[in-house]
C-alpha cells in the first residue's frame, strides 16, 4: 500500500519549524548528498531521505516519547531497515538549538553509511 500523493503534499505544506530548519540545512546538497523531504516508502513517509546513502532522517518531537508512538517508530524503523534503509532519529531540539550539531550528526551518519 502506498501513501496517497495528497497526504504527502499536506505533510510538505504543514512542516514543523524543526522540519523547515532541517530542510533548509539539508537541501541543495549542502552535505554533498541530495535529500528529499516527506518521502514515501511503501506505506510510510520519512522526513528526509538520501537515495545515495539509503539514509532516512527522522525528526522526533515530544509525541515520539509516548509509548504508542515509540512502538510505531520501532515498527517503521524495522521495516525500513529490512529494505536496507538506515534510519537516523534526531530530536527536534537538536535542529533548533544546535543546527551545526544536526548537520554534523547527519554528515557523520552519511559518511558511515556507505552503500
Amino acid at each position: 500500500m502506498r501513501v496517497p500523493t495528497q497526504r504527502i503534499r499536506e505533510l510538505r505544506r504543514s512542516q514543523t519549524e524543526a522540519e523547515k530548519t532541517a530542510w533548509y540545512l539539508l537541501r541543495k546538497r549542502n552535505l554533498g548528498l541530495k535529500f528529499r523531504r516527506q518521502y514515501p516508502i511503501d506505506n510510510y513517509v520519512v522526513d528526509f531521505y538520501s537515495f545515495e546513502r539509503r539514509l532516512a532522517v527522522e525528526l522526533d518531537g515530544g509525541v515520539h516519547s509516548q509509548p504508542s508512538q515509540i512502538r510505531k517508530d520501532r515498527e517503521k524503523d524495522a521495516y525500513l531497515e529490512s529494505l536496507g534503509i538506515w534510519v537516523l532519529r534526531v530530536p527536534n531540539g537538536l535542529v533548533s538549538e544546535d543546527p551545526e550539531g544536526f548537520v554534523r550528526k547527519v554528515g557523520e551518519a552519511a559518511r558511515t553509511r556507505r552503500t
